[in-house]
């Protein structure tokens, strides 16, 4: 399809690898539309006048794990100032509590298996990456004994892992896992805050947790992503744009009225009405 003479437009969701073949094979075709969504590495920045830190914990949980972490806009960086850190990481253990693992048809659980085989030992090198580069383990950290989940099931299924002191150089806090992971980072402002959650090649979505309405404004301006949920976690509905800066799309939006544009031409027609 990609090379495809006669295919005018691609929209592909997928890996960022895969999204930069399609650019390739456009060129060496037709030079096709190329509309992409692609990774993300999702930021959830806690600012420092952050309130209900039970419902925020809640957010970032949810955010983090639903799906076992096998989506495009989880939320697996923390950013937290560290005024509010320390109580916020409890009441975040404590959420996590309620995230069970297990048959995904049993309602008492949470998270299911992992997709492949391949997915399971990606994430599996991404744990033994976190603890060799000096990331703390608050919860989780390995792949469930035997393959199996809490209640017994075949599968392979990986605890939902918290890590804590991590910093920006780790791999754990820069690569998308695609997995049951999240890591806490601590800022020491706001304006730092901000920062780090820039600080990367995806710009997908981003969550907002603050008490200030002007912060609010000003810092979800300020997020490098196409997405950004203040004091939620959310991508939207079929009304809204959804896609990303940067490594995380290119060339057009899913939803809304600008997913149909994507797939048409602009035209200008002039016409001698003299005759």
């Amino acid at each position: 399809m990609g090379r495809h003479q006669d295919i005018d437009a691609i929209s592909f969701t997928g890996s960022t690898e895969v999204g930069r073949l399609f650019l390739e094979f456009s060129g060496q075709s037709n030079l096709k539309k190329i509309i992409l969504e692609c990774g993300g590495k999702n930021p959830a920045v806690v600012l420092s006048d952050a309130s209900n830190l039970d419902g925020v914990a809640e957010h970032v949980v949810f955010a983090a794990l639903w799906n076992m972490g096998q989506n495009c806009t989880a939320n697996s960086r923390v950013i937290v100032h560290k005024a509010v850190k320390p109580a916020l990481t409890e009441k975040i253990l404590q959420a996590m509590k309620c995230w069970k693992t297990g048959d995904p048809l049993d309602p008492d659980n949470a998270l299911g298996a992992i997709v492949s085989q391949e997915q399971y030992d990606q994430i599996c090198d991404y744990l033994a990456k976190g603890k060799a580069e000096g990331a703390v383990v608050l919860a989780g950290g390995e792949a469930l004994a035997g393959n199996r989940s809490s209640a017994g099931g075949q599968g392979l299924f990986i605890a939902p892992t918290l890590f804590d002191q991590v910093t920006r150089d780790m791999s754990i806090a820069n690569e998308e896992i695609f997995g049951p992971v999240f890591a806490i980072i601590s800022a020491d402002s706001d304006e730092q805050a901000l920062e780090i959650a820039n600080d990367t090649c995806y710009g997908l979505q981003a969550s907002l947790y603050t008490a200030n309405g002007v912060k609010a404004q000003r810092y979800a301006r300020k997020l490098q992503a196409g997405t950004v949920s203040v004091n939620c976690y959310g991508e939207g509905d079929i009304s809204t744009p959804f896609g990303g800066y940067k490594l995380s799309g290119f060339g057009g939006r899913d939803n809304s009225l600008q997913a149909h544009d994507q797939y048409t031409e602009t035209k200008t027609i002039w016409l001698d009405l003299s005759e």
